[in-house]
């Protein structure tokens, strides 16, 4: 995902570059979490299995080698489709912290996960700030 226009700022301005060295360098072109390749498509289940085309084997969403049981689900029938893009992620979400250990390439998927806490976290105090404002120039919530 792009970088926001407002927030472009908070990056170094070697940030392209960076990125591009932890998700091919020293990741290898798959996400660090669960080990989908970048730029393929990749057949999944919705809840994080995901058939890995080189290993001829289906993985779980932490990227372990794992068996369907034959009868239990009808994978044919839920099977779907979406194209692996690797980012670069603050692993303690400070975008000024650039340092190896904190950045890591997580699949759309797992960034997602990754950032679910801080982005509930944005959304209630987004959520917060309109209903004082609410409160304090329009009298209180009807």
């Amino acid at each position: 995902m792009p970088i926001r226009r407002e927030h472009r700022y908070f990056y170094p301005i070697d940030w392209p570059q960076l990125s591009a060295v932890i998700r091919f360098r020293r990741a290898k072109g798959r996400c660090e979490v669960c080990g989908r390749p970048h730029g393929e498509t990749v057949w999944h289940l919705g809840d994080g299995r995901w058939w890995d085309a080189q290993a001829g084997s289906w993985r779980d969403g932490a990227g372990q080698v794992i068996c369907l049981a034959v009868g239990a689900d009808d994978v044919l029938r839920s099977v779907r489709t979406t194209r692996a893009v690797l980012a670069a992620a603050h692993r303690n979400h400070d975008t000024a912290d650039n340092a190896n250990g904190n950045l890591a390439a997580f699949c759309q998927r797992c960034h997602m996960n990754h950032d679910r806490p801080e982005h509930q976290r944005r959304r209630w105090r987004t959520l917060f700030r309109r209903k004082a404002s609410g409160d304090l120039f329009s009298g209180p919530y009807g």
